[in-house]
C-alpha cells in the first residue's frame, strides 16, 4: 500500500517532470539547457520506477493512470521521430563526427598498437629467416617481388572494377572488426595483429629485394586514408567489447547499447574514408606517376584529414560522447541511453 508519507515525498518529482514536459511543449527543445533535458532524463527513469510501485497498489488506479499519463507525454517527447535532412547528414560528418573520434580516441590508439605490434613481429620474423614470407605469401608473389616487379599492375587495365572490389573488400574488413567486437574483443585484436603481422612481413620482404621505395609510394596514397580507416574500425570493435566486459555501473544491456552507439557511429564515419581510399588505389596508386608527387599527395591528404579530426567540430566547444546530429530532442535521448 501506498503511504501518504511516500505519496508527498515523491509528488514534488512528479510535478517538476510535468513542469518540464509543459515548457518543452510550449517552448519547445531549444529552450530547455542542456542541465534541465538531463534532469528530464531523471525524471523520468524516476517517475517510471513510481509508476511500478503505484500499480502494485489497488487503491492508487487514479494516481497510476495519471502516471502512466505522464510518462506518456514525456516518452513521446523524448523518442518523437525526425524527418531526415541532408544537412543533419553534413552536420554529422562535419562535427559529430570528429568529436566522436576525438572521445573514443585510446580504443583508435590501442587497435593501431596492436597493428603496429603484429608489424614489428611480422618484421621481426622475415628478417630473422628469410625464406619464412614464402610460406605466408605463397610462391607466386615471391617470385614477382624477388624479379623487383611489383603485382599490382593488373589493377591499371580494369580500374573501374578494380575500384569497386577494393571498397568492398576494405568496408568487409572494417565492419567485421567492428562486428566481432561483440565477441569479448577478439575478432577486433586479432584482426589488427594479422594485418599488421601480413604488412610487416610484405614490407620487409620488398625492403630486402630493394623495391621498399616502390611498395610505399604505392600504398602512401591512398593508405593515409585505408589504414585509419580499419584501425578507427578496431577501435570500434574494442569499444564495444569494453561496454560488454565492463559495464562499470550500468546495467550490462545499457552498457552495451551505449558504447554500441558510439561504435556504430565510427564505423559509419570510416565509409566516405573506405570509398575515397579505393578510388585512389585503383586510379592513382599504381599508375607511373612520379614517386615523389605521390608523397607529396599523401602527405597533403593526411595532413588535411588529421586537421579535419582533431579540429573539427570545435567551434562550440567538446559535446557529450553520445550527442548525435539532429539537435536537442537527439541529446535528450543521448542522455535517456545512459
Amino acid at each position: 500500500m501506498i503511504s501518504p508519507r511516500w505519496h508527498e515525498k515523491r509528488k514534488a518529482h512528479w510535478a517538476r517532470l510535468e513542469e518540464l514536459v509543459q515548457l518543452f511543449t510550449s517552448k519547445g527543445a531549444r529552450a530547455l539547457s542542456h542541465r534541465q533535458l538531463q534532469e528530464i532524463s531523471l525524471l523520468y527513469r524516476q517517475t517510471a520506477s513510481d509508476l511500478s510501485a503505484v500499480r502494485e497498489d489497488p487503491a492508487s488506479k487514479r494516481l497510476a493512470a495519471y502516471l502512466n499519463q505522464l510518462l506518456g507525454r514525456a516518452h513521446n517527447l523524448i523518442y518523437v521521430g525526425r524527418r531526415g535532412s541532408p544537412l543533419r547528414i553534413f552536420e554529422f560528418f562535419a562535427r559529430t563526427y570528429p568529436q566522436v573520434f576525438r572521445q573514443t580516441l585510446p580504443y583508435t590508439t590501442l587497435a593501431f598498437a596492436l597493428f603496429l605490434g603484429g608489424a614489428v613481429v611480422g618484421a621481426l620474423v622475415v628478417l630473422a629467416d628469410p625464406a619464412f614470407p614464402r610460406y605466408v605469401l605463397g610462391g607466386h608473389m615471391m617470385d614477382t617481388i624477388e624479379r623487383r616487379r611489383m603485382w599490382t599492375h593488373s589493377i591499371l587495365a580494369m580500374k573501374p572494377l578494380a575500384s569497386s572490389q577494393i571498397m568492398t573488400n576494405n568496408l568487409g574488413v572494417g565492419f567485421a572488426a567492428f562486428a566481432t567486437g561483440i565477441l569479448a574483443g577478439i575478432g577486433p585484436v586479432y584482426m589488427m595483429i594479422l594485418n599488421g603481422l601480413l604488412l610487416g612481413i610484405i614490407s620487409t620482404a620488398c625492403w630486402q629485394a630493394g623495391m621498399a621505395d616502390q611498395l610505399f609510394s604505392f600504398v602512401a596514397p591512398h593508405g593515409v586514408l585505408e589504414l585509419p580507416a580499419i584501425f578507427i574500425a578496431g577501435g570500434a570493435g574494442l569499444l564495444l567489447a569494453r561496454g560488454l566486459l565492463f559495464p562499470g555501473l550500468l546495467p550490462r544491456r545499457a552498457s552495451i547499447e551505449q558504447a554500441g552507439g558510439q561504435a556504430v557511429r565510427l564505423v559509419l564515419g570510416t565509409i566516405p574514408m573506405l570509398f575515397v581510399a579505393g578510388i585512389i588505389e585503383a586510379f592513382l596508386s599504381p599508375t607511373s606517376l612520379p614517386m615523389p608527387m605521390k608523397f607529396l599527395f599523401a602527405a597533403a591528404l593526411f595532413a588535411l584529414f588529421v586537421i579535419y579530426l582533431f579540429q573539427g567540430g570545435r567551434e562550440a566547444g567538446e559535446q557529450a560522447p553520445l550527442v548525435e546530429a539532429g539537435g536537442p530532442h537527439s541529446r535528450l535521448r543521448s542522455l535517456m541511453s545512459r
